[in-house]
């Protein structure tokens, strides 16, 4: 077995900065420092490992970009909580199934929940006449007390009568429809991109300035082809990974060279 690598070689063809992250990469994932814990100042890893600050600096900035640690103003450097592997995109899920899944608790702070004439884009993503009674459901997710995710949603009315009245701080929206509603949802379309935060959603999510973010689209259908929900979701990039199983179809078969 290959033993642990554990001080810098500066005989090493491998930059300072790289050695000394993935020393901290392997404590980090091996348990030494856990999520939450307060990783040793600047100055105490130049001491450590005897290297400059700015190799301790372009190690953390590498850390952090990935998501490992975090930094917090004044107080100094932590490990970030592991990131939650979404299978949203692939399947038909919604984040709740996803949290309570893996066994940690999902709270969400119901910002809007009313019924309101459906705006332009939303009519024609539910397929619906512009101004037709929608609900619109605002909230900012929180998973294990930390918020992760604001998320827009709306629903045509007429799917959910008096939805707007329920209570959904820790409801599933999905489990809500089929079980009250009798709303099977079958298929839709889901897609995927990568912003910068806004003023906004960095307090709502206590994030940024200008943090990134992963923002999920979604339509989804029952199994008559009825629109019955188009959300929004806007992911804190330092605590969501979305993943897709693919697959390569055949491709066209070629004759022999002969």
């Amino acid at each position: 077995m290959m033993s642990r690598a554990t001080s810098i070689d500066r005989s090493s063809p491998i930059p300072l900065y790289y050695q000394l992250k993935s020393l901290l990469t392997d404590q980090i994932e091996r348990g030494v420092h856990a999520p939450g814990d307060r990783l040793p100042g600047d100055h105490e890893l130049c001491a450590r490992y005897d290297v400059s600050r700015t190799v301790v600096r372009q190690a953390l900035a590498e850390l952090e970009l990935e998501g490992l640690i975090h930094r917090v103003r004044g107080r100094g450097t932590y490990v970030s909580p592991p990131k939650a592997a979404q299978g949203l995109v692939q399947s038909l899920t919604g984040l709740h199934e996803e949290v309570t899944t893996r066994g940690a608790t999902m709270r969400s702070d119901v910002l809007t929940l009313e019924v309101v004439p459906a705006p332009a884009h939303v009519a024609t993503e539910l397929r619906v006449a512009p101004g037709t009674p929608v609900v619109f459901l605002e909230r900012v997710r929180h998973v294990d007390g930390e918020p992760w995710v604001y998320t827009t949603t709306y629903l045509p009315a007429a799917v959910a009568p008096g939805l707007e009245a329920e209570d959904l701080t820790f409801a599933s929206l999905y489990d809500l429809l089929e079980r009250k509603y009798g709303v099977v949802l079958s298929h839709g379309h889901r897609s995927i991109e990568a912003i910068l935060s806004t003023p906004e959603i960095d307090a709502l999510l206590g994030i940024g300035p200008r943090a990134p973010l992963l923002v999920l689209r979604s339509i989804s259908y029952d199994e008559s082809g009825r629109a019955v929900e188009t959300f929004v979701s806007y992911n804190r990039a330092d605590r969501s990974r979305f993943e897709v199983d693919v697959a390569r179809a055949p491709g066209p078969r070629h004759p022999p060279a002969g």
